[in-house]
């Protein structure tokens, strides 16, 4: 769907000739856009280049991207390149009020994009408001010219799944956010801007990849959605995972994936059945009793020579609340650690933290109605401190000294320990209200333990770091224990960046703090991440000029007072 992309893409050595591998540039224009997705929903949308989904990036290892990026919506918007590290230059990054302030209507500002060690599939979205229901696109970053893949295919295609608003996304969540309840659920799904043939009037919109018998495909999943994870699948064939996040995982053959939202993974797949339809399914994981959407959206896998009048066969996918089975998919992910891709697990440990995850409630303003549980305020928070943002970026803050944005108290424990994950119901699930970031020294060596809590409605949480990859180490239910570090993966765990935390359960990751700047960490369901379960962290420079914050870009987009 959409129209022909209007980004391009030039050699710039002479101009840029400082770039270690080549430079790419795009132009993106975000604008509104009519798109038709249901009956009776021909919507106008935010856009770019007036494609859903957007325009696709295609680099090499270690290239330099820049893209132009021109807001003509209605209202201010920014850029994130989701699970490139941006070494150094969090300028580009793009959480609003994070590393940036919004690109204003009718401007414009040129980010740089900083490819180092990424390779594979990551993808780019809007990172204020809910904008990124449409505003959102591929990475595909090759090897390094005259090296190849760990891996042999045919041919590559890109599957991005979407969720589908009835109404503006923006208005959906500021209206969530003022009155403090839960906000609108998505009405479709969508494979590549196709909802498929289980939505009313939309049978003659569904995504088809016509494959040739006996030839391996490299599907690029990407998962955009805002708020719903998924399990996928298609029928009667095995899919081989071999990629996650923009770096490499020992292949792993299954006949199910467990996705969530942020998370991208690179699958072969071989045309190996007898020749017909099957049905390729993105089904819901909504292990909670908060308000979910549970409907499917479905594409075709369909063979060259096929009896167009045949039924596509149905993939049998995990059911919806099937907890064990999303949490054996994801403990079986391993990196390749190979020669030329190995794993460097960080093992002498400088910094430990532990981060409570919980969806919370505040109490209901004076004089106001609330629609949230018991008339009070959705609220959720990481150790007990709900994210406000500030009104002007961090960045901007640390990097000029401007006081009284931020405090620097986040802590590295819960402010009181129970059981996490047990009968919470004489805990109060009121979370303070701050914006807290947490410093931490150059090069430490950092083990960040997130624990899960039975408050509110307790689900699944993916969890994204920005400025880093990491790896996952340890993962199981209940709650944490000193005993569990004895099982820890310490030779070949995923390097990732999107992480799901068990409902219930525990997550370690592991990183070495080489990346100096402010970095976001945050629930990517939107809806938690409105919510305040975020935090900042901010890594301090090092003591060599290499290895401090490059300076910002002459158009760097600042807040009003700034």
């Amino acid at each position: 769907m959409g129209t022909e992309v209007l980004g391009f893409v030039v050699t710039l050595t002479l101009l840029f000739c400082m770039a270690q591998g080549e430079v790419r540039y795009y132009d993106y224009v975000v604008k509104e856009t009519p798109i038709q997705v249901l009956c009776g929903t021909n919507q106008t949308v935010l856009t770019v280049n007036g494609m859903f989904p957007g325009p696709e990036i295609h680099a090499h290892k270690g290239d330099t991207i820049w893209v132009n990026v021109t807001n003509t919506g209605p209202y201010g918007v920014t850029i994130h390149w989701h699970g490139v590290r941006q070494i150094k230059y969090p300028w580009s990054d793009g959480p609003e009020y994070i590393t940036q302030c919004p690109i204003a209507t009718n401007s414009s500002f040129l980010q740089k994009i900083i490819l180092t060690e990424e390779e594979g599939t990551l993808w780019w979205h809007a990172h204020s408001d809910w904008t990124r229901a449409t505003i959102h696109g591929a990475i595909i970053i090759s090897p390094v010219n005259g090296t190849s893949y760990p891996y042999k295919f045919d041919e590559q295609h890109t599957v991005v799944i979407s969720e589908w608003y009835a109404r503006d996304t923006k208005d959906i969540i500021d209206e969530a956010l003022a009155s403090g309840g839960d906000p609108d659920l998505s009405v479709a799904f969508t494979i590549n801007g196709h909802p498929g043939d289980t939505y009313s009037c939309s049978d003659d919109s569904i995504y088809n990849l016509t494959v040739v018998q006996g030839k391996t495909y490299l599907l690029k999943i990407i998962h955009a959605g805002l708020n719903e994870e998924m399990f996928f699948g298609i029928a009667e064939h095995n899919i081989t995972v071999v990629g996650m996040d923009g770096a490499y995982l020992k292949p792993l053959n299954t006949n199910y994936l467990m996705i969530t939202p942020g998370q991208t993974m690179d699958v072969l797949v071989t045309a190996n059945q007898t020749s017909g339809r099957y049905y390729m399914v993105f089904s819901p994981f909504t292990d909670t009793n908060a308000p979910s959407n549970n409907n499917v959206t479905r594409g075709i896998f369909q063979y060259s020579s096929y009896n167009q009048s045949e039924t596509p066969a149905l993939p049998e996918l995990p059911g919806s609340t099937n907890k064990s089975d999303a949490g054996n998919f994801t403990i079986q992910l391993r990196s390749l650690n190979s020669a030329e891709h190995p794993s460097t697990v960080p093992t002498s440990i400088t910094r430990n933290v532990t981060i409570t995850v919980s969806v919370n409630q505040q109490p209901c303003p004076a004089n106001q109605t609330c629609t949230g549980p018991d008339g009070s305020m959705h609220s959720a928070s990481l150790n007990n401190i709900s994210f406000s943002n500030p009104s002007i970026s961090i960045l901007q803050a640390y990097y000029n000294n401007i006081n009284d944005t931020y405090n620097k108290t986040f802590p590295d424990s819960p402010p009181f320990v129970f059981d996490f994950t047990g009968n919470v119901s004489a805990i109060g699930e009121v979370a303070n209200v701050s914006t807290e970031v947490l410093m931490i020294d150059h090069n430490d060596e950092v083990e960040i333990i997130f624990q899960g809590t039975n408050l509110g409605a307790a689900e699944n949480h993916p969890m994204h770091l920005h400025g880093y990859s990491f790896y996952v180490v340890g993962m199981g239910d209940g709650n944490f224990s000193d005993s569990y570090i004895s099982d820890y993966n310490l030779v070949d765990p995923p390097y990732v960046n999107t992480v799901g935390l068990p409902k219930n359960g525990w997550t370690v990751i592991r990183f070495k703090a080489d990346n100096p700047g402010v970095w976001f960490m945050h629930c990517h369901l939107e809806r938690h991440a409105s919510w305040g379960m975020a935090m900042v962290l901010v890594v301090k420079n090092g003591v060599n000029e290499d290895d401090r914050v490059l300076p910002p870009p002459d158009d760097f987009p600042t807040c009003s007072g700034s």
